[in-house]
């Protein structure tokens, strides 16, 4: 039998690896699971992704791909009349708002690389990717970093709490970090 040409059987096999840690976790991604989410044979995705870690990376790669496009997305859309600070509150009140399973998703996938070694250049890509887009917001490498570790360690607590969020107390800290004066602009500057 003739083997028959398919180019979006990987892109087909990421969707269901992505799907099947959505659904299952982490602890239930196989290729066996896979192969079935993506209505393939087994050996396509052996041949495809060797390895379980192979998997783990590209589905990370297309969800960071993804979370990067919708922060460029709301980066653009940016506020100067709210400030860095307020802006970026009332981003994280929205993204807490929005899906949580995604957020679910993200970070199962990202926190994988603490027992995946393969993963880990791609979790730091995110990071890396977060920082880039929040600098032109924060244009201190080291105040953008210590933002988007923020947002993580409140993303993380969320998750495991269901605390409500306080925009207000979100936006002062993010201030502090951030070198404002608390009404968007730098320290010491009136408004």
């Amino acid at each position: 039998m003739a083997r028959r040409y398919d180019p979006e059987r990987s892109r087909r096999i990421i969707d269901a690896a992505v799907a099947v840690v959505r659904e299952r976790g982490i602890a239930g991604l196989s290729h066996r699971a896979v192969a079935a989410a993506a209505d393939v044979p087994l050996g396509s995705t052996t041949y495809h992704f060797a390895t379980l870690d192979d998997l783990l990376v590209a589905a990370l790669r297309k969800v960071n791909e993804e979370w990067l496009a919708d922060v460029e997305r709301w980066a653009e859309r940016y506020d100067p009349a709210v400030g860095p600070a307020g802006q970026l509150a009332r981003w994280i009140e929205e993204l807490f708002a929005g899906d949580r399973e995604r957020l679910v998703l993200e970070y199962d996938l990202c926190l994988s690389a603490l027992r995946h070694e393969a993963v880990r250049p791609v979790a730091a890509e995110w990071v890396d990717g977060m920082v880039r887009v929040l600098s032109r917001l924060v244009p201190d490498p080291a105040a953008a970093r210590a933002v988007v570790a923020l947002i993580d360690g409140m993303a993380l607590q969320a998750l495991l709490t269901g605390r409500p969020y306080d925009r207000e107390g979100t936006r002062a800290a993010l201030a502090r970090i951030m070198g404002e004066d608390g009404y968007g602009g730098p320290s010491g500057t009136a408004r």
